[in-house]
C-alpha cells in the first residue's frame, strides 16, 4: 500500500507507516558534483520564523557568518561529549552549509529520532529568528508513543536555547505539513526505512508539496554499492546514490549538487548484519537485541559510521532569478 500527497488533502499513509514510530534515523555520475559549501558570507539579519531566545540573541550574531553561527552551536555545552564523537562522521557544520541552511529559516527535519541533530539546527535557528520544526509519526493513543512524543518535546522545550520548536505529525490518516511552506527539508538516514514499507516514492511527493517554490531538500543516507543492484526493499540498509536520484527526480526535483562530505572509503559495505553492524548500532547478531559476545566487533569498529551519500534537490520556480535567498 502506498499513500497519495494532495495539496490541502489528508493523506492515507500505508500501515506500515507505523513502523516508522520507532525508528530513529539511525551510483551514477550526478549532474553536479561539488564538496564546496555556499556562499557563507552574508549576514543574518532578517528572519522568517520565531527564534525563541528573541531579536535580542538573533541581533548578536546579524553580523557573523552561518559557519560562525554553526561553530557557536557546535560547542555549546548543551552537546554531550558522545554526541560531539559523532561530527567526525556526521560534520554538521560542512552538511548544513553544503545544504544551504540559514539560520533565518523555516526548516523542517523528518523523524529525528533522539534529536541529535535538533541539537544543532533548533539552536541554530533561533539565533536568527528562524524555527525548527521536527516531523514525527503520529503517536495516535499508543501510550508508548506517547511518551516517547511528550519525552522529545520536553527535552526541547528550553525555549531560550532551542527557540520555538514545532512538532508536524505525519500518519496513517493524514499530515499536519502545510503545502509551500519551509525553506528547505532535511531528512539524515531515512529513505532506506521508507524504502523498506514501500512508501519512499511517496515522501519525495509529500516534501515537493511542503516546499516553497526554490526551497531545498537536502537528503544523507547510507550509500550503497552502485556495481550491486538495489535491493526495493533496501534490507541492508544501503541505497544506491542513482536509485535515490531518481525518486526525487520523479517527485519534479532538480539535482543541484552532490558532495562528498560524509564519504567513508573504508565502509565496504558487505556487512553480515548490513549498515547495522556498524558504529553506532553495533549489531552482532541477526536477532536484533542479542548479542553475540563472540563477535570480531573491532573490524568493523574501525571502520567507523557507514558512507553516506550527500544530496543537494531544489523544488524548481518558474523564475530562476527568484530562488530563495
Amino acid at each position: 500500500m502506498t499513500f497519495k500527497m494532495k495539496l490541502n488533502t489528508p493523506i492515507a499513509l500505508a500501515a506500515t507507516m507505523a513502523g516508522l514510530a520507532a525508528i530513529s534515523a539511525c551510483g551514477s555520475e550526478t549532474a553536479t558534483k561539488t564538496d564546496s559549501a555556499p556562499d557563507t558570507t552574508a549576514s543574518t539579519t532578517s528572519g522568517s520564523g520565531t527564534g525563541g531566545d528573541g531579536s535580542a540573541s538573533a541581533q548578536a550574531h546579524a553580523t557573523k557568518t552561518p559557519g560562525e553561527v554553526l561553530d557557536y552551536v557546535l560547542a555549546g555545552d548543551h552537546r554531550s561529549d558522545e554526541e560531539r564523537a559523532r561530527d567526525q562522521f556526521r560534520h554538521p557544520k560542512e552538511t548544513l552549509l553544503f545544504f544551504g541552511v540559514k539560520p533565518n529559516q523555516r526548516v523542517a527535519e523528518m523523524f529525528p529520532g533522539g534529536g541529535w541533530y535538533t541539537k544543532v539546527l533548533a539552536p541554530y535557528l533561533a539565533k536568527g529568528d528562524g524555527q525548527y520544526i521536527a516531523v514525527q509519526f503520529n503517536p495516535g493513543d499508543n501510550e508508548r508513543r506517547v511518551e516517547g512524543l511528550n519525552r522529545y518535546k520536553e527535552n526541547f522545550s528550553d525555549k531560550t536555547l532551542y527557540g520555538d520548536v514545532a512538532v508536524e505529525l505525519i500518519d496513517r490518516e493524514g499530515s499536519t505539513m502545510p503545502a509551500d511552506s519551509y525553506d528547505t527539508v532535511l531528512t539524515f538516514r531515512n529513505v532506506h526505512n521508507w524504502m523498506g514499507g514501500e512508501i519512499a516514492d511517496d515522501f519525495f511527493q509529500e516534501f515537493y508539496r511542503v516546499l516553497k517554490p526554490g526551497g531545498v531538500l537536502g537528503v544523507v543516507e547510507h550509500r550503497g554499492d552502485p556495481a550491486v543492484e538495489q535491493d526495493p526493499r533496501a534490507r541492508t540498509g544501503y541505497v544506491r546514490e542513482d536509485f535515490t536520484i531518481e525518486m526525487a527526480l520523479a517527485a519534479g526535483f532538480e539535482l543541484e549538487a552532490s558532495s562528498e562530505i560524509n564519504a567513508n572509503p573504508n565502509d565496504t559495505r558487505d556487512h553480515p548484519f548490513g549498515v547495522w553492524t556498524l558504529p553506532p548500532v553495533k549489531r552482532s547478531s541477526a536477532t536484533r537485541g542479542e548479542v553475540d559476545e563472540g563477535f570480531d566487533r573491532a573490524k568493523y569498529d574501525a571502520i567507523g559510521e557507514s558512507d553516506r551519500m550527500t544530496l543537494k534537490f531544489r523544488k524548481p520556480v518558474e523564475d530562476k532569478g527568484a530562488l530563495l535567498e
